[in-house]
């Protein structure tokens, strides 16, 4: 019975790597259709019908490739970061909220913190040891924009958190059935919309990949295997974030045919702003990450604990029975909401004088 389980498992666990490396095919296919029409051309049609089997090509193509290895790179680090890269953006699905067989834990959501900030070392270590100063460049933009853009993730998700009580992805489901979180939620929906795109350095926020500034970025000096691992591990964190928006503001029944049309929407989004918008300047993007993006995060996460706050000391008077504690629970919450607004007009302050 114990073995027929362990099969089970890895049946699941080698069912969900191949459902997501065929996703990420996929989403590239999209991609290049939706660029392609978005600057008047057709994009990739000639493979098979309307070019569906071209992402396989590109991959049968990439892998036979000739390798190449800098002369002076450390070489166990060089070899081992993408492949650690692939492992952490592939481990990261199994907190997605799953109902039924498959993965589903009450610490979803530290989970992806935990494995979303661990990412930022691949990209360094795959910088440095490539020996060479454009990767490096790419490697240390790539640790300071995520590094900058984690804070602001962080506190969304503490406000989540604050808001539906518990750290598990499957109460996002819950919570939906009658409104979307993204209905009330309008500029916690943009800050996150932003930030994704700085997390999984897309355009305007590529800037561990600047084409045009670094070559390529943190991966120049990869080739073949090494440049689809990375590559790889990329689009799965990419699709991850998309399902993952989804997930939080647009409901979470993964069941359900409409949840893949609202990811399909939500990959176009983000497909067209590639195709729309120029790269930002570099100072630009640590200023809307620092004096923007921070302090709405920090003014919403105030006021989700104060809303609690709140509605706790509501329940506690209607359902108390004691009435000669009831002029001590008012007193407790006035003080409570008084001292969590002294709070956020003092934050308030200490960012403004930052600006100035």
């Amino acid at each position: 019975m114990i073995f027929k389980e362990l099969i089970l498992n890895l049946v699941r666990r080698l069912l969900l790597i191949i459902c997501v490396l065929v996703g990420v095919a996929f989403l590239t296919l999209l991609e290049r259709k939706v660029l392609g029409y978005i600057q008047i051309r057709k994009g990739p049609n000639k493979v098979g019908l309307i070019g569906i089997p071209q992402p396989f090509c590109d991959a049968i193509k990439l892998f036979t490739k000739e390798q190449t290895y800098p002369l002076l790179s450390n070489y166990i680090s060089y070899y081992f970061s993408p492949i650690f890269s692939l492992f952490l953006s592939l481990i990261i699905w199994i907190c997605i909220p799953f109902i039924y067989k498959l993965y589903s834990f009450n610490l979803g959501l530290l989970f992806f913190l935990a494995c979303t900030s661990l990412g930022v070392y691949t990209v360094i270590v795959a910088g440095w040891s490539s020996n060479s100063n454009y990767a490096l460049l790419g490697g240390l933009r790539a640790v300071a924009q995520t590094i900058s853009y984690e804070v602001s993730l962080a506190l969304i998700l503490l406000s989540f958190v604050f808001l539906i009580g518990r750290y598990n992805l499957l109460d996002f489901y819950f919570y939906q059935n009658y409104l979307w979180f993204i209905i009330i939620l309008i500029p916690l929906r943009l800050v996150w919309f932003r930030r994704c795109l700085a997390e999984t350095n897309r355009t305007p926020f590529d800037f561990a990949e600047g084409e045009s500034e670094l070559v390529s970025g943190f991966n120049v000096e990869y080739s073949r295997g090494g440049f689809a691992l990375i590559f790889l591990a990329e689009y799965s964190r990419i699709l991850f974030i998309r399902i993952l928006f989804v997930v939080i503001f647009l409901g979470a029944n993964l069941l359900n045919l409409i949840f893949y049309f609202k990811l399909a929407f939500i990959s176009f989004l983000f497909i067209w702003v590639r195709g729309t918008l120029p790269r930002f300047r570099y100072d630009k993007l640590i200023y809307l990450a620092w004096k923007c993006f921070l302090p709405l995060s920090l003014n919403y996460l105030l006021f989700f604990i104060g809303l609690k706050i709140l509605i706790i000391s509501f329940i506690w008077i209607i359902f108390s029975k004691i009435n000669r504690n009831l002029f001590s629970i008012l007193c407790f919450q006035n003080i409570c909401l008084f001292k969590l607004i002294d709070y956020i007009k003092l934050v308030n302050k200490v960012i403004s004088s930052i600006r100035n």
